[in-house]
C-alpha cells in the first residue's frame, strides 16, 4: 500500500489519545471508540484519563465510580470490562498491560481487533488491525465480491491486513487507515480522486467501489413498550430506584422499576405487575408521567413512566441486586441509563 503513510504524515488527525501514546491510552481510547463516533469519545477520553492516569487508579476505583464517568457512552459492559481487566492487569501482570496480542485477548473485554491495536499503536509491535474501516479498505482495495463478515472473509481480511502491514511503522500503518476509512473512504460517496491507494484499488479499477463491501442484509430489529414507576416516599422528596444485575444490559445501573408491556394489558396493568413481580409490592399508577424513545444495539423501545402510588408492602430487589430511596439531587451522583437519567432530569425540571 505505497503513499499510504506519506499520506498518513499530512493528514492524520490531531486526537488526544494520540499526544502521548501508551499502552493504556490506547487501550482506553480503543474500547471508547467501538460504535461511538470520535467526537463524542473526545471529551470522555480527557474526562477519564484525569480521573484515572493509569491502570493501578482504574483498579482501586469502585466500580459504580467507573459506571459514573462512563455514563452517556452506552454499552455499560465496555466500561465493566475495562474495570475487571484493569484489576487483572494489577494482580496478575504487576500493573504492566502485557504487549503480546495472545496475552491482551485474556484480558475482559478485549478481541482480535483492540489487542492489535494496543500492541501496534501502544507498543510498536507489527501486529494487525481489523476494524469497520480497515474491513471497508481491504474490501475495496482488493475488490471482495463475498460478504465481510463470514468466517472465510474475515479469515481473509486478517490474512491480507498482516500482509500488507508495515513492519517498521506497524502503529502508524493501522492509524492511518482508520483515518483514510473515516475521511476518505467512507462508506458512502468515497471520495476516490484524493485516495492514496487508488491506483492499485481494484474495485476503482473493476468500477464495483459502490458494491463494496457486501454486507449481509440485518434483521429487523424488535420494539418494545416498556413501563417505569416513579414511586415517591411518605415525604415525597424521594423516589424508589432499583441498581440492575451486575450480568446484562445496564448491568450495575441504577433505574426506575419497570419492565415490558405483556399482549392485551393495559400499560396501567403492566407498571403494577412489573413491580409486584420485582419488588413485591402493590401500587397505584396514577398520572403519565413522559414517553422516552431509545434504540439499543438489537432493539428499541418506547418507555411510558408514570407517577405511581405505592399502596403496600415493604419493597425487596427480587429482580435487582439492590434498591433504595433517593432524592432527585441525590440521583445526580448514581449511574443512569440514557431514559433514567432523562426521568431523573425532568424530576428536577432540568432537561
Amino acid at each position: 500500500m505505497k503513499n499510504l503513510l506519506d499520506w498518513f504524515d499530512q493528514n492524520r488527525r490531531d486526537l488526544p489519545w494520540r499526544r502521548s501514546r501508551s499502552p493504556y491510552s490506547t487501550w482506553i481510547s480503543e474500547i471508547m471508540l467501538q460504535q461511538t463516533r470520535v467526537e463524542t469519545v473526545k471529551p470522555y477520553y480527557e474526562r477519564w484519563m484525569e480521573r484515572f492516569p493509569d491502570v493501578q487508579t482504574l483498579a482501586a476505583a469502585d466500580e459504580q465510580e467507573v459506571l459514573k464517568l462512563w455514563e452517556g457512552l452506552g454499552y455499560y459492559s465496555r466500561a465493566r470490562s475495562i474495570h475487571k481487566a484493569a484489576r487483572v492487569i494489577v494482580s496478575e501482570y504487576g500493573g504492566e498491560i502485557p504487549s503480546d496480542p495472545a496475552q491482551l485477548r485474556k484480558l475482559p473485554g478485549i478481541g482480535d481487533y483492540t489487542a492489535g491495536a494496543i500492541a501496534s499503536i501502544g507498543c510498536g509491535l507489527p501486529a494487525a488491525a481489523l476494524d469497520g474501516n480497515i474491513r471497508r479498505i481491504l474490501a475495496r482495495y482488493y475488490d471482495i465480491a463475498d460478504p465481510v463478515r463470514t468466517p472465510q472473509t474475515e479469515k481473509l481480511l486478517w490474512k491480507l491486513a498482516e500482509e500488507n502491514l508495515n513492519q517498521k511503522r506497524p502503529g502508524d500503518h493501522n492509524e492511518a487507515l482508520m483515518d483514510l476509512g473515516s475521511a476518505i473512504c467512507l462508506p458512502e460517496n468515497p471520495q476516490c480522486l484524493l485516495c492514496p491507494l487508488r491506483e492499485d484499488c481494484l474495485s476503482r479499477q473493476h468500477g464495483t467501489t459502490a458494491e463494496r463491501p457486501v454486507m449481509i442484509k440485518a434483521e429487523p430489529i424488535p420494539h418494545y413498550i416498556v413501563t417505569a414507576a416513579l414511586i415517591p416516599d411518605k415525604s415525597g422528596e424521594r423516589f424508589l430506584l432499583t441498581k440492575r444485575p451486575a450480568k446484562g444490559l445496564l448491568g450495575g445501573m441504577w433505574e426506575f422499576p419497570g419492565g415490558k408491556q405483556e399482549a392485551g394489558e393495559t400499560l396501567e396493568e403492566c407498571i403494577c405487575r412489573e413491580i409486584r413481580e420485582e419488588l413485591d409490592i402493590a401500587i397505584h399508577a396514577g398520572e403519565q408521567f413522559g414517553v422516552y424513545k431509545h434504540a439499543y444495539t438489537h432493539f428499541k423501545v418506547t418507555l411510558h413512566a408514570f407517577r405511581c402510588e405505592h399502596i403496600s408492602g415493604d419493597p425487596k430487589p427480587l429482580a435487582a441486586d439492590e434498591l433504595g430511596w433517593f432524592t432527585t439531587e441525590e440521583m445526580q451522583a448514581l449511574p443512569m441509563g440514557k431514559i433514567d437519567r432523562m426521568i431523573a432530569q425532568n424530576l428536577t425540571g432540568l432537561s
